[in-house]
C-alpha cells in the first residue's frame, strides 16, 4: 500500500507542477476541468448511480456545465462573484448537514439531489481556480491555497495522533478529533505567516494589515477545507463505500484527494476577491 501511494504521488506531483506553473489559462482551464470531470464520475457513484453509462453521463453533464460557465464568465465577468458566493453558501449549508448527520438525510437522500450537490462542489472549485489563475503571480496563490490545505492535513494528523480524544464529528468521520482540528488550524496560520514573510523578503513589502488579511484568509480556508473532507465522508458513509473509486492506486479516488481542495479553493478565491488581497505584478 505504501509503495503504491509513493509511486502514484511521484506520477501526480510532476503533473500538478506542470499544470500550475507552465500551462497558460486556456490549457489550465481544461486541466482543472479534466480533474473535475473525473471527480464527477466518482461523485455519480456516491450519488447512487452505479451503472457505468449513468456515471459517464453525469461526468459529461458536469463538463458541459463547466464549459457553459466558461462561456458565461467570458461574456459576463461580473458573474464570477455570484459563482463564488453560491459555492461558499453551499459549504455553509454543508456544515448544517454534517452537524445533523445521521439526521436530515431525507433532505438529500434522493439521487438527483445528491447529483446536484456534486455540481455545487465541483463547479465553484473550477471557477475559483480560474479566478486565481488570472491574478498576478497566480502560481504562487494556487500554491498557497494548496499549502494551507496540505499543512492543515499534516497538522491535524500529528495533533490528532498525540492529543485526539474528543471527536470532531464521530457520526461522519470517527478518526477526526478537535485536537486535530486545532492542530490543523495552527499549521494553516503558520503557513500563511511564512508565506507572508517570504513575500515580504523577495516580492513586495507586507504591511501589518496585509499579514492580518492573509492570516484571516488562511484560517477561513482551513476551516472550510475540513468541511470538504467531512462532506465527502458523510456521502460515502451514507452510500456504504470506503473510497470514491480506485483510480489512484494507494490513494483511493480523485475525490478522496481533492475533497478538501474543492471546498477551500472557491472560499479562498472569494476572500481574495472581497478583501482585495493579492500580489503585485
Amino acid at each position: 500500500m505504501i509503495k503504491q501511494r509513493v509511486i502514484t504521488a511521484l506520477v501526480l506531483a510532476p503533473l500538478m507542477i506542470i499544470g500550475i506553473f507552465f500551462l497558460p489559462l486556456k490549457q489550465f482551464a481544461f486541466f482543472i476541468a479534466a480533474i473535475a470531470t473525473l471527480g464527477a464520475w466518482e461523485w455519480a457513484n456516491i450519488a447512487g448511480y452505479e451503472r457505468r453509462w449513468g456515471r459517464i453521463a453525469y461526468a459529461l453533464a458536469v463538463f458541459v456545465c463547466l464549459y457553459i460557465s466558461a462561456r458565461l464568465l467570458r461574456v459576463y465577468p461580473d458573474l464570477l462573484i455570484y459563482y463564488l458566493v453560491v459555492g461558499t453558501l453551499w459549504w455553509a449549508l454543508a456544515f448544517m448537514l454534517v452537524k445533523s448527520y445521521p439526521g436530515g438525510t431525507r433532505i438529500w437522500h434522493a439521487r438527483p439531489v445528491r447529483a446536484f450537490l456534486g455540481l455545487c462542489v465541483l463547479v465553484p472549485m473550477w471557477v475559483g481556480f480560474m479566478h486565481l489563475k488570472q491574478q498576478p503571480h497566480s502560481s504562487l496563490l494556487i500554491v498557497l491555497v494548496m499549502l494551507i490545505v496540505w499543512g492543515a492535513d499534516t497538522g491535524a494528523y500529528f495533533a490528532g495522533k498525540r492529543w485526539g480524544k474528543a471527536k470532531l464529528a464521530p457520526n461522519v468521520s470517527p478518526g477526526k478529533s478537535w485536537a486535530g482540528f486545532w492542530g490543523g488550524f495552527a499549521t494553516s496560520l503558520l503557513v500563511g505567516a511564512v508565506f507572508g514573510l517570504c513575500v515580504d523578503l523577495w516580492l513586495q513589502p507586507m504591511r501589518v494589515s496585509d499579514y492580518l488579511q492573509l492570516l484571516i484568509i488562511a484560517g477561513v480556508t482551513m476551516v472550510v477545507s475540513v468541511l470538504g473532507d467531512l462532506v465527502e465522508s458523510m456521502m460515502k458513509r451514507h452510500r456504504g463505500i470506503k473510497d470514491s473509486s480506485s483510480l489512484l492506486p494507494g490513494h483511493g479516488g480523485v475525490l478522496d484527494r481533492i475533497d478538501s481542495m474543492a471546498a477551500a479553493v472557491p472560499v479562498f478565491a472569494l476572500c481574495v476577491y472581497w478583501m482585495d488581497w493579492g500580489l503585485m505584478p
